[in-house]
């Protein structure tokens, strides 16, 4: 795993390349461009908060910065692993040329969607100022949750990226497995409305519950995130990413003749 971080690294000018031809080309040709960044989880926050705040009266307060602030991270991580899955086998252009570094190819996604998560916080403080509720101290542990996620997003999308080379079916697989997967989150609901026995289970089986409840607990709530789970997370995380890399490893040879 370190040999392989090692030699992402030492391909850094590459992937920021490639990350900054992503941001462009993705709203080239659009009228508004870049501020589709802010206006789709805008758009997604309004259908929900219209859909279970008002017509299905739900409780939370300030539900739509509660929602705001669960569908950012959510959008980083479902965007990598449904974008991820393809990332190899739909650049055959790049992976045929000789010795061209695979692993450059996943990591641009997720640090795509990761800038497009970062571009977004700014308007969750804002909207957050429009509910009267004020930044507190506590985000000073955004930078651990973040390196959690951005641990547990790599396993996934290096895990699919690779078995989708020659099993094509598993990138359509994946986009329909994160519609489910949505829902088992708490992203439209707090975890506390599950009952404690299923909320344990949640937890254990949906690490994205432990994430998102992190960044409620920071930006919603203003406490520190429960340290015991975020910090099994992310051994479980580091686990995953050992894992991840060496499938990443064991089939990289066969990447070129398999698309």
């Amino acid at each position: 795993m370190i040999r392989n971080f090692r030699e992402l690294y030492s391909y850094r000018g590459l992937l920021l390349s490639l990350v900054q031809r992503e941001l462009k080309a993705r709203y080239r040709g659009s009228v508004l461009g870049f501020f589709w960044t802010f206006l789709n989880p805008t758009l997604h926050m309004l259908v929900y908060t219209l859909l279970f705040s008002v017509f299905m009266k739900n409780q939370i307060s300030n539900y739509a910065y509660f929602l705001f602030v669960g569908l950012l991270p959510w959008t980083w991580f479902s965007t990598s692993i449904s974008a991820g899955a393809s990332s190899i086998s739909d650049r055959r252009d790049l992976m045929t040329k000789v010795r061209f570094p695979a692993q450059v190819l996943p990591a641009t996604v997720v640090a795509t969607n990761f800038c497009n998560f970062l571009f977004s916080l700014p308007l969750m403080v804002v909207l957050g100022l429009f509910f009267g509720v004020l930044p507190s101290w506590h985000v000073v542990a955004f930078p651990v949750v973040v390196l959690v996620q951005m641990c547990f997003t790599f396993a996934v999308v290096y895990a699919v990226s690779a078995f989708n080379v020659t099993f094509r079916d598993l990138q359509h697989i994946v986009m329909n497995l994160m519609m489910l997967w949505f829902f088992l989150t708490p992203v439209l609901y707090k975890l506390s409305t599950i009952p404690e026995d299923y909320r344990r289970v949640l937890q254990v089986v949906n690490p994205m519950s432990i994430l998102i409840t992190s960044y409620q607990a920071m930006f919603y709530e203003h406490r520190l995130p429960d340290v015991v789970p975020l910090m099994s997370l992310l051994g479980v995380s580091l686990c995953l990413l050992w894992g991840a890399t060496q499938i990443f490893e064991s089939r990289r040879e066969d990447f070129a003749e398999s698309i």
